[in-house]
């Protein structure tokens, strides 16, 4: 029986897998063949439905023809965007990419029509014509190309940066949102689990090694509740393990000790970070579509800043979210079991701001929208949580100080400007030349 990481690994495998779905469209073309095969040899069709053997044979050749072509140009477009992703925004956005349902969908319609062209094809005979079976193939072609035009109209809209910064923000704000929701649901405790001092009775060390994405809570609360001990996650999500590293704590004095490896089996590990269930995740592939635009290979600032203007977004949602640097998970009965690191506003404002400000202190406009964002925050934030606005302020101001040495210059990059350059007040301001 496969345990609770193995399944979280598949689930993650079929939602991102490319060839799943069109194979199964295969299947159901094939299926749907024989469907209408088995329902014109009942029933038959009209008199005006009716094709001749030469006219039904050339026309499901050129629809299996066709299919296999479309097949393939669909396919070219996916090596298109591997490589746009890869070069000019981000490869951890290819995670995201590949769970783009449309695409799949458009795969399994061609290769669904031309499994049911093809199974038609063999009950072609001088005297025996699937008439039916002709006419909802010639159907199928009419929907496969309004699909592929679709597809190609969101291919063409959703290559921009900008268009990905946004589904990026919606993916990940759609994460935070349900997590949170688990959590109202879950039973959580603002007092510690164990005393701080208390060391581990026992060690759960990592095997394989790889990246945290994902850990099942509800089962470790079960097995914590079922061995009567406490269970921390020693790493937060998206750390990288090292083989050999603490993956679990157990403290207390456990009835039975319980299984390492079934332990070591609720928290899953694979090569990389993964958005199920981390939505810091969204804005680490944000925070690398803007760097990767300030780099000095494309040098493209205005991208950064509408980039920002998404990291704007999420940043004012988990501002006003309940976070807490550690959850404390309790059974039915309110008895503390299982402690999972998070992340705290801190955590969220540091990874969408730094690196950021590093490489774009050198774009006016840059400065200039950075500053806007967190003034925003600064005004919209809870009380407790604009300290953490000031200081990035603070550091802002600093690398502008080293950076502008011109007083003109530093004037206008510490002018707040929510478009970058355009909108922001700059009056008396002038640029030496």
């Amino acid at each position: 029986m496969l345990n609770w990481a193995s399944r979280f690994q598949l689930r993650q495998y079929a939602r991102t897998s490319l060839w799943i779905l069109p194979v199964l469209g295969l299947v159901v073309g094939a299926l749907l063949g024989e469907v209408a095969l088995a329902v014109d040899d009942m029933w038959g069709v009209p008199t005006g439905w009716r094709y001749t053997a030469a006219t039904a044979s050339g026309v499901l050749t050129a629809i299996v023809g066709a299919m296999v072509a479309l097949l393939g140009f669909v396919v070219t477009i996916s090596v298109l965007v591997v490589q746009q992703a890869t070069g000019t925004l981000s490869p951890r956005y290819m995670r995201l990419w590949y769970r783009n349902r449309l695409q799949k969908l458009v795969l399994a319609t061609f290769a669904g029509t031309f499994a049911f062209a093809f199974t038609l094809l063999r009950r072609i005979e001088p005297g025996t014509v699937p008439d039916l079976g002709v006419t909802v193939a010639g159907l199928a072609v009419a929907v496969s190309l309004v699909m592929l035009l679709v597809y190609l109209n969101r291919f063409a809209h959703d290559l921009r940066p900008v268009a990905i910064a946004e589904m990026v923000c919606r993916t990940g704000l759609g994460v935070l949102g349900r997590y949170l929701r688990d959590k109202r649901h879950r039973p959580l405790l603002d007092e510690p689990a164990h005393p701080p001092d208390s060391m581990p009775t026992m060690i759960v060390p990592c095997t394989g090694g790889g990246a945290v994405q994902g850990v099942g809570v509800a089962e470790l609360v079960a097995m914590a509740a079922r061995h009567d001990c406490v269970l921390v996650v020693a790493h937060r999500m998206g750390d990288f393990v090292p083989p050999g590293a603490v993956l679990l704590e157990v403290h207390g004095t456990p009835r039975v000790p319980p299984d390492t490896r079934r332990l070591a089996g609720l928290v899953a590990l694979g090569a990389e970070r993964t958005i199920e269930q981390d939505p810091a995740f969204a804005l680490r592939v944000l925070v690398d579509i803007a760097a990767r635009a300030l780099s000095a290979a494309v040098n493209d600032p205005t991208t950064a800043v509408q980039v920002l203007n998404h990291i704007e977004v999420f940043l004012h949602t988990v501002g006003r979210s309940e976070l807490s640097g550690r959850h404390v998970f309790a059974d039915k009965r309110g008895v503390p079991r299982v402690v999972v690191p998070g992340r705290g506003w801190e955590e969220y404002l540091e990874l969408g701001v730094t690196e950021i400000r590093e490489y774009g202190v050198g774009s006016l406009q840059v400065c200039r929208r950075l500053r806007a964002m967190l003034e925003g925050l600064l005004a919209h934030v809870p009380h407790e949580r604009r300290g953490a606005v000031r200081g990035q302020l603070t550091l802002l101001d600093a690398a502008v100080e080293r950076e502008y040495p011109d007083e003109s210059r530093r004037a206008l990059a510490r002018t707040s400007d929510r478009q970058g350059i355009g909108s922001g007040s700059s009056e008396g301001v002038v640029i030496p030349d």
